[in-house]
């Protein structure tokens, strides 16, 4: 019992913050999800499952999920296997690599607003570094920011990039604690390159991408700041995301109850997605 309430100590701080940060939030959206309210966001009277009945019947939020799925798909598989590609040529022992392994993880050290910056000159249709090289090549110009059909893939772009330093670091941890004995081995019996990487790097690592993958589903499904700066969630609504249709029906058009709703599908959708990638990857997973 002692050990118990010494453990409960030490826990009561970060127990304390997730009821602040996460637990009291989630029930009060539920709460607000299933009541009307009023302009300061007070519960006044019940109103059951209308905003989400509302909300699965309404062809903006259709298109919400709709970008929020094809965002999800544009970020996560590319960026994995880019961050696996850098995070692999930084694990060679070579002179001076420490100076690369600190150039790829640089994204990780610049803010949202920031990169979203950044890439916007990247973006300008006229001067912008893109144009430049679509030039070069004597293509034509694109909108990248003011298109429908460039502008998601212009923020997944962004997305990528910025999480490529989190995503190197983390691969590059897992390759650094493979053993170097198996590569050895492998090399006395003729193994190449390409069969030490595929019978041995990528067995041993696939717990580390296993959390990579997790990570950046949650993390896809949660993107804000990206577009909130760079389309605002158009141009006609191709960059419309949940999270940033939850921001403008709760900050924009008040409607408390309608956002709580989306809120809390968007909880579910990113629930049942990770038992979902547990219950059919995990398995795959090689643990040692």
């Amino acid at each position: 019992m002692l050990q118990l309430m010494r453990g409960l100590a030490y826990l009561a701080p970060s127990l304390l913050l997730f009821a602040c940060f996460v637990f009291y939030p989630l029930l009060k959206s539920m709460s607000l999800s299933v009541f009307n309210t009023d302009l300061l966001g007070q519960e006044t009277t019940y109103a059951g499952a209308k905003y989400y009945k509302e909300m699965f019947f309404a062809p903006q939020f259709l298109n919400s999920l709709k970008a929020t799925l094809l965002f999800t798909l544009y970020t996560v598989v590319p960026g994995i296997f880019i961050a696996l590609g850098l995070a692999y040529m930084a694990n060679w022992q070579l002179k001076g690599i420490g100076f690369f392994r600190t150039i790829f993880a640089f994204p990780l050290s610049i803010a949202v607003a920031g990169a979203s910056m950044i890439f916007m000159m990247f973006f300008n249709p006229s001067a912008g570094v893109f144009a430049y090289f679509l030039q070069l090549l004597h293509l034509p110009s694109i909108s990248w920011l003011a298109d429908p059909k460039w502008a998601l893939v212009s923020v997944s772009l962004v997305a990528i990039w910025r999480g490529l330093g989190f995503n190197i670091l983390v691969l590059l941890s897992g390759l650094q604690s493979i053993p170097k004995h198996l590569y050895e081995s492998s090399s006395i019996e003729g193994a190449s390159s390409f069969r030490q990487f595929i019978d041995i790097t990528l067995p041993l690592l696939s717990p580390t991408l296993f959390f990579v993958f997790i990570v950046s589903v949650i993390n896809a499904m949660q993107a804000f700041g990206e577009i909130n700066i760079l389309t605002l969630g158009g141009p006609s609504e191709s960059t419309n995301v949940i999270v940033y249709s939850i921001y403008r029906q709760g900050f924009f058009d008040l409607n408390y109850s309608y956002a709580s709703a989306e809120s809390i599908f968007l909880f579910l959708i990113i629930l049942i997605l990770t038992l979902l990638e547990f219950w059919l990857l995990e398995r795959k997973v090689f643990y040692r």
